[in-house]
C-alpha cells in the first residue's frame, strides 16, 4: 500500500468515525427530546383533563389520607400537588348546549381578556379537534358532559415550552463540543495508526529503488558473458532466450522503479499551463503506422485547445500506457478509438480509449489496476505482445495525481478506458 493509498484510507476511517459518531448523538439527542416532548405533552393532557373535571376551576386539595383516595385520584399526580392551582395559567370557555357561551374564567390568566378567550375558543372548535396546541405556547382540550354542555380549556405552557427550547439547545451545543473533540481524538489516534504503515510504505519504495540498482549490475554481466559467447561459438537457441530473458527483466526494473516514482507525491517536472489536445494528438500521431502495419483501424475524436496545468511529460505517458495496451489486446483487424474532451460539469477533461476486444465479457475490470494482475485469457492470447501489468497501475496513480480517476467498462464487445483529469 502506498502512502497516498494509506492516507485515503485515513480520510475514510475519520469520516466513518465522525459519521457514526453523529449517528449516535442524533439518535441519543433525538430521542431524549422527543421523550422530553412526548411527557410535556403526557402531563399537559392529564392537567387539562383534571380542569374539565372540575368544570374549569382548579379547586383546593381537600385533606384527606391515602386511603381516603378513589383509585382515579391515587392514579394522578394532581391533585397531590398543593401548587397546581397556583402555578396553573390557563382560561376556560364553557358552552351550553346550544352552542352559546355560557360562563368564561379568567382567574388563573392575566394576558388574555374576554374577547380574545371566546375568539380563540371558537377557533380551536372550528378546527374540531379534541388535544393539541395553538399558536407557540398554548395547549388545548375540548370535552363535552352528560348534560350537553362542553368546555374548551386553554393552558399556556411557555414555561415548559421555553424549557424545552433550553434543552434542545443545550443538546446542539454539547453535541457539537462532542463532535470537535471526538474529531481531534479520531485525528490524533488515526494519524498515530498510520505511522508505521507510511514509514513502511517508504521503506517499501526505498528497497524497490536498491533492488533496481543492485540488479543491474548481474544482469549487466549476465549480457556481456552471453554475447561474448555468441562471439566465441555463435548463436544459439538458448544464448537468444537469455538475451530476451534479460531484456525482460531490465524492463521489469524499468517500470517498477517508474511505478514507485509515480506514487510519490512529487512529480518530475514542474507543472505549468500546457496545450493537453496538442500533446495528446502528437503522441497519437506515430501509432498510425503501427495500425496500418497490424491491420486495425485507429480513429481520433480530440477536441482542440484544452489546456491544463500539467508537466506534458505525464500525460504524454498516460496516452502512451493506454494505447500501447489498447494495441496489445485488441482483437485481430480490429479498431481502437481515442477522444479528449470537456466534462460538461467542473473544470476536467476526459480522455477515453476504446479498443475492439470481444473475450471481455466476462472479465473481472475492476482488477486491471492492480499490479502485475492480467486476465488469464488475455495473458494466454497475447503472450507475444508482453507486458508487466503494472502499466495501468502507472495510469492510476498519475489520475490520482491529477485529482482525478480511471475506470474500464465493457460494452457490446468495446473495451474503453475512461481517465477524468483535473485541468
Amino acid at each position: 500500500m502506498d502512502t497516498l493509498a494509506i492516507r485515503k484510507l485515513r480520510t475514510n476511517f475519520i469520516l466513518i468515525a465522525m459519521l457514526s459518531f453523529i449517528a449516535v448523538m442524533v439518535f441519543t439527542g433525538g430521542l431524549i427530546n422527543i421523550t422530553n416532548n412526548l411527557e410535556i405533552r403526557r402531563n399537559m393532557s392529564r392537567t387539562l383533563d383534571y380542569i374539565i373535571e372540575n368544570e374549569g376551576d382548579l379547586p383546593e386539595p381537600e385533606e384527606s389520607s391515602e386511603s381516603e383516595l378513589s383509585s382515579d385520584e391515587s392514579d394522578t399526580f394532581l391533585q397531590l400537588s398543593p401548587e397546581l392551582r397556583y402555578s396553573t395559567r390557563y382560561f376556560a370557555v364553557l358552552y351550553d348546549a346550544g352552542g352559546q357561551v355560557e360562563e368564561i374564567k379568567l382567574s388563573h390568566i392575566h394576558s388574555v381578556d374576554r374577547e380574545s378567550a371566546v375568539q380563540l375558543a371558537d377557533t380551536i372548535l372550528e378546527h374540531d379537534a379534541a388535544f393539541g396546541t395553538i399558536g407557540k405556547n398554548y395547549f388545548f382540550k375540548t370535552a363535552m358532559y352528560e348534560d350537553g354542555r362542553f368546555i374548551v380549556v386553554v393552558m399556556d405552557a411557555s414555561m415548559l415550552i421555553n424549557l424545552n427550547s433550553s434543552i434542545i439547545h443545550s443538546t446542539v451545543m454539547i453535541c457539537g463540543v462532542g463532535l470537535l473533540l471526538t474529531f481531534l481524538a479520531v485525528f490524533a489516534a488515526s494519524g498515530r495508526m498510520i505511522r508505521p504503515e507510511i514509514e513502511n510504505a517508504r521503506r517499501q519504495k526505498m528497497f524497490i529503488t536498491n533492488a533496481s540498482h543492485e540488479l543491474k549490475t548481474p544482469l549487466a554481466v549476465i549480457r556481456a558473458n552471453t554475447e561474448l559467447e555468441e562471439l566465441m561459438n555463435g548463436e544459439t537457441e538458448w544464448t537468444q532466450s537469455t538475451l530476451r530473458q534479460v531484456d525482460r527483466l531490465n524492463g521489469l526494473i524499468q517500470n517498477l522503479v517508474m511505478i514507485a516514482r509515480a506514487q510519490e507525491k512529487e512529480e518530475p517536472g514542474i507543472r505549468g499551463d500546457i496545450d493537453a489536445s496538442a500533446a495528446i494528438l502528437d503522441t497519437v500521431t506515430p501509432y498510425e503506422s503501427m495500425a496500418l502495419q497490424q491491420e486495425k483501424t485507429l480513429t481520433t475524436d480530440i477536441v482542440p485547445d484544452i489546456h491544463m496545468n500539467a508537466v506534458e511529460s505525464r500525460i504524454r505517458q498516460l496516452t502512451v500506457i493506454l494505447i500501447d495496451n489498447a494495441f496489445k489486446y485488441c482483437d485481430e483487424k480490429g479498431l481502437v478509438h481515442i477522444t479528449f474532451s470537456r466534462t460538461r460539469i467542473g473544470r476536467q477533461a476526459r480522455l477515453t480509449v476504446s479498443n475492439s476486444y470481444a473475450a471481455g465479457k466476462d472479465v473481472d475490470f475492476s482488477r486491471f489496476f492492480e499490479r502485475f494482475y492480467r486476465e488469464d485469457t488475455s495473458h494466454t492470447a497475447n503472450e507475444n505482445a508482453g507486458g508487466y501489468g503494472i502499466g495501468l497501475s502507472i495510469a492510476e496513480s498519475i489520475c490520482t495525481q491529477y485529482k482525478g480517476s480511471i475506470r474500464a467498462s465493457w460494452k457490446d464487445g468495446i473495451i474503453t478506458f475512461t481517465c477524468v483529469l483535473g485541468l
